[in-house]
């Protein structure tokens, strides 16, 4: 079945509501019976949907690259920077037209009406229909003196959400396991990858950089790129092998990418159906009842404007109370139930991320709209139920994953060689790895604790405490990791004792969830997080709620659920050569130096699967005080983040193996691997001071 038939029956149930609509709006462009100031921000408005139907039929095919340039700012041109500061998409602008409170709804409004543009182009019509008339009802709201009121707007929108979630809600859940929903898997295997106006075919906003991407691998030959395609792919086959996992019963993997990467993709797709699996495609979530916060994943594009993102990360707050919440719940169970036959044979993401973005520091507004002490808490309390949802359906220990990065052309001058570098990282010899990390698995598996203390202006000194082995002949703590779920090669990790983890983390800068972090330092006491701050910002107020909503993602703690050991010079050289440390994702980051994840541990919700180093070892280090709640309460055992945060070979001091009986064994001093065995990985690091 053609992707647009799946939509016939949908356009006939609603066509007849869409045409009145769009009339409608139409009229609204030129209608003169709201008064100033909202009178031109619903002109506004009207005249950016009208702009959208006029372009919903056209074929990119039918334009020069330079036409499709100009439609594609057309339509986010409200959320470019150089129009952001008078566009009622900014809530700073809103406010300051429309009031505090008008503003801070029909900025939100603007901002949802932005991403109709999706829904026409993937003809998902009931959506559609259903924001054309949000638009509409609150304008009627505004002819009236009486209505013209902040509490029936707000009423308003609080019931659109609350009747529209069984719209919008399974839609999303549809998408992300349902290979019919095949606009994007189409868009890659059809298109002509040589002409780049196929880029403007996803209604995405394309940038120089999705551009650039799309050009430089065009460059390269066909064995090039199914190689760079089979590092990932066959990094995804092994996940499943080493887990235990059996592929033979999947059906349907998730791709992630970023838009210009399409010739790696179409390769990987059909080295998945080689294995046995269809792939799913699916772009971030349009609606804010489907977001979470400011982050985005499945094919993305280069953000139009991240502070607009951050600006709306919480609009979601203007109508989220118990009762909405409860409704999610409901209606995500029955999205989940009735995509049961897709979700059964769900293999896991295979994930290519970027790098090179310029770190963002966001601007905080006091006119954005953020979360209530309850609504913080009702948001945690969304995530923790919900993924008990999720999981029901999606067994985590029954599925696999694998991620890799590449760099985007934003990172400069230095792209194309910065991109062959990482090819060479992405592809090290495991064997070398895994024969050295033995070594350090060796003697931390001695270890009751380790100590890790920075230098410098680096202030941590943390202590974290390790699982005693009953069996160490055939036990061990760390996992040694080879590059098969998480390329590049190059750490040992461990989900450590939470008692007795105590101390202070401490790193210079570090880009977190798409954000930058400054000079952020996080106190432990008995593996959770007690107090935190950072200097992104002039006051300690600002800098403690940046720290909450962004890393806590509004919780008021949250255990460390791994301890690690990078050992990735290769990629550390390489990052220092080009200037690049603090653009690199936390993927490649992890491998190069030590570091800890605050949240879950990384065996969340499989830790009954048996796993084993190459050495024959089992890992049984996979809980921690939290996570072992599991077997009596779910609700209290898992956190559903992971976030990682290391520490720069050039920012420690000293990493000790502490045993029982007092002895200490130096692991690295001075940014320098020092345990006998791991001298190799010191090589990379001389060649810096050649």
């Amino acid at each position: 079945m053609k992707y647009q038939d799946l939509f016939k029956e949908e356009y006939i149930a609603v066509s007849e509501r869409l045409s009145l609509a769009w009339d409608r709006i139409a009229d609204i462009s030129k209608e003169e019976s709201v008064p100033e100031p909202f009178r031109t921000y619903f002109h506004r408005i009207a005249d950016y949907i009208v702009l959208l139907k006029s372009q919903e039929a056209l074929d990119y095919r039918e334009f020069q690259i330079e036409e499709l340039e100009h439609m594609n700012r057309q339509i986010y041109g409200m959320i470019l920077p150089d129009q952001y500061e008078t566009s009622f998409a900014n809530p700073a602008y809103a406010v300051e037209q429309l009031g505090n409170e008008f503003g801070r709804m029909l900025s939100f409004l603007c901002s949802e009406l932005i991403g109709i543009g999706i829904y026409l182009r993937e003809c998902r019509y009931q959506e559609l229909v259903c924001f054309l008339e949000l638009f509409i009802e609150i304008y009627n709201l505004f002819e009236d003196d009486e209505s013209r009121k902040p509490e029936c707007v707000k009423k308003a929108i609080y019931y659109f959400y609350y009747d529209y979630s069984d719209v919008l809600i399974p839609y999303r859940i549809r998408e992300q396991f349902n290979p019919e929903l095949s606009f994007c898997t189409d868009l890659v295997e059809q298109a002509d990858l040589q002409d780049l106006r196929y880029l403007y075919g996803y209604g995405e906003y394309i940038s120089e950089y999705e551009l650039k991407t799309a050009e430089f691998l065009n460059t390269l030959s066909e064995k090039e790129i199914r190689e760079l395609a089979f590092t990932y792919t066959d990094g995804y086959r092994e996940g499943f092998e080493i887990a235990g996992i059996d592929l033979s019963k999947k059906k349907y993997v998730n791709l992630h990418y970023a838009i210009g990467q399409e010739r790696i993709i179409r390769a990987a797709i059909q080295q998945f159906r080689q294995l046995g699996l269809e792939p799913i495609i699916y772009r971030p979530a349009v609606s804010c009842l489907n977001r979470k916060q400011n982050r985005r994943s499945g094919v993305t594009a280069t953000s139009p404007n991240r502070q607009y993102e951050y600006d709306h990360r919480m609009d979601e707050a203007l109508y989220l109370d118990r009762n909405l919440m409860e409704r999610k719940l409901e209606v995500l169970a029955k999205a989940y139930e009735a995509n049961e036959r897709f979700t059964e044979y769900y293999a896991g993401p295979a994930v290519i991320e970027t790098f090179g973005e310029t770190p963002f520091e966001p601007i905080q507004k006091s006119e954005c709209v953020t979360f209530s002490k309850k609504q913080q808490e009702l948001s945690v309390e969304y995530t923790r139920q919900s993924s008990q949802i999720v999981n029901r359906y999606v067994k985590r220990e029954e599925y696999s994953f694998t991620i890799i990065a590449y760099p985007s052309p934003e990172i400069g001058a230095d792209f194309e060689a910065v991109f062959r570098e990482t090819v060479k990282v992405n592809t090290l010899d495991k064997k070398v790895y895994r024969r050295i990390q033995e070594t350090l698995i060796q003697e931390l598996n001695q270890a009751v604790a380790v100590r890790v203390k920075g230098t410098g202006k680096n202030r941590t000194d943390i202590t974290v405490s390790m699982h005693e082995l009953e069996h160490p002949d055939r036990e061990t703590n760390f996992e040694n990791c080879l590059a098969d779920v998480n390329i590049p090669v190059g750490e040992v990790f461990t989900s450590p004792k939470l008692a007795g983890t105590n101390g202070i983390l401490n790193v210079s800068e570090v880009f977190l969830n798409d954000l930058k972090f400054i000079d952020l330092e996080i106190h432990f006491q008995d593996g959770m997080i007690e107090t935190y701050t950072c200097k992104n910002f002039e006051t300690e107020e600002e800098n403690v709620r940046f720290i909450k909503e962004n890393l806590l993602l509004n919780r008021e703690t949250l255990p460390i659920g791994e301890f690690a050991i990078g050992t990735n010079t290769t990629a550390y050289v390489m990052a220092n050569r080009y200037n690049i440390v603090y653009k690199l994702p936390i993927l490649i980051v992890e491998k190069m130096g030590p570091h800890f994840a605050v949240g879950d541990t990384c065996y969340s919700y499989s830790e009954e699967n048996r796993l084993f180093n190459p050495d024959g070892k089992e890992i049984v280090a996979k809980d921690n005080e939290c996570s072992i709640l599991r077997k009596k309460d779910e609700s209290r055992a898992y956190f559903n983040c992971h976030t990682d945060i290391t520490i720069p070979y050039e920012e420690i001091g000293t990493i000790v193996s502490i045993h029982a009986d007092g002895k200490e064994v130096m692991i690295m001093k001075d940014g320098r691997f020092v345990l006998n065995g791991t001298e190799e990985l010191n090589k990379p690091l001389d060649s810096m001071n050649m």
